[in-house]
């Protein structure tokens, strides 16, 4: 796991993920989506939600390009203490609030509103398909924000209402809803 920009450029991480239930977003499809972020949004003036984060590499991307408020959330104790170790390890504790939950739980408990939420779930998640849903039911994204899901081509939400584009980047599917 490489960062790809900001001030933590260059830095690899290896995540002991050998039997973890991940599937970390590859550098490419990551850079892609991040030079369409960086297109839309001040880094330094948003606050992001991270669902389903992982390795956490797209909270720490954020970080590393100027981010000051990022919320990680992962049900996996693995994946949750490697990113609070990572996080210590490169001195942005105060920068990301990392949360151990179940990520649909999470989105009905918090009062929270983002400009950039990412979900990056497993493919195969049979509720994957909510995710929108629920986002927007909530009221978690802020009038000007984006909520962006990273998919395969097994899912198409290109009738959804909130549904604005999607970027491929190899096999990762970006869906943006605004």
């Amino acid at each position: 796991m490489r960062i790809i920009g900001g001030q933590f450029k260059g830095r690899r991480f290896t995540p002991p993920a050998k039997n973890w239930p991940t599937r970390p977003t590859t550098d490419f499809a990551k850079e892609g989506i991040f030079n369409v972020i960086n297109n839309s949004f001040y880094f330094d003036e948003i606050k992001v939600l991270d669902l389903f984060g992982g390795t956490g590499s797209h909270s720490y991307e954020f970080i590393s390009r100027g981010c000051e408020d990022v919320t990680y959330v992962d049900q996996f104790r693995g994946c949750v203490n490697f990113v609070n170790k990572t996080a210590e390890t490169l001195g942005i504790e105060d920068k990301i609030k990392v949360v151990q939950a179940d990520v649909f739980k999470f989105i009905k408990r918090d009062i929270n509103q983002y400009d950039y939420i990412f979900a990056g779930p497993p493919y195969p998640l049979p509720t994957l398909q909510l995710i929108p849903d629920k986002v927007f039911e909530h009221d978690l994204v802020k009038e000007t924000g984006w909520l962006v899901v990273e998919h395969n081509n097994a899912h198409d939400f290109k009738n959804h209402p909130r549904f604005d584009n999607a970027r491929a980047y190899g096999k990762a599917i970006f869906s943006i809803f605004k």
